[in-house]
């Protein structure tokens, strides 16, 4: 029984990581499901057979494990919190752009390409000096901006 629920834990956590690669925010919503279903089937696998419930009383050896269910619920509302933000980004994305299609940032491209293949300039910068000498009228008084 538990391979069967290893190779479920596999498939969901395999096809939510597939379906939030995907450029889609309606894809990337149910890959995170799915994913967070995966994690807790594997929590629950984790914890092992069950047992006696620890508030019934009876022999200490037979009680079931409590902190995978905890942790389980805890990733629960975790999950549940993120998908509603997702929701709420896919959402305001819709609204905005009209799509559900992330599309790549022009700047993010620019700086990728400058990145992979620099542009080397031939022709130097000039050379600035901080205090230019004085011309042929004679020395400067720089403390009092005259000549």
């Amino acid at each position: 029984m538990s391979a069967l629920l290893l190779v479920c834990v596999g498939v969901l956590c395999g096809c939510g990581a597939w379906l939030i690669l995907d450029r889609h925010l309606s894809r990337v919503v149910i890959g995170i499901g799915l994913l967070g279903h995966g994690v807790n089937v594997a929590l629950m696998v984790a914890g092992g057979p069950g047992g006696d419930p620890a508030f019934v009383g009876g022999d200490a050896d037979r009680f079931s494990d409590p902190l995978p269910q905890a942790m389980a619920l805890t990733a629960i509302v975790i999950t549940f919190g993120v998908i509603a933000f997702l929701l709420a980004l896919a959402y305001r994305s819709w609204v905005v752009t009209g799509r559900d299609e992330v599309e790549d940032d022009i700047e993010d491209r620019r700086l990728a390409a400058a990145a992979h293949d620099p542009i080397e300039d031939p022709t130097p910068e000039p050379v600035v000096e901080a205090f230019p000498e004085a011309d042929e009228t004679g020395p400067t008084d720089r403390s009092r901006g005259r000549r």
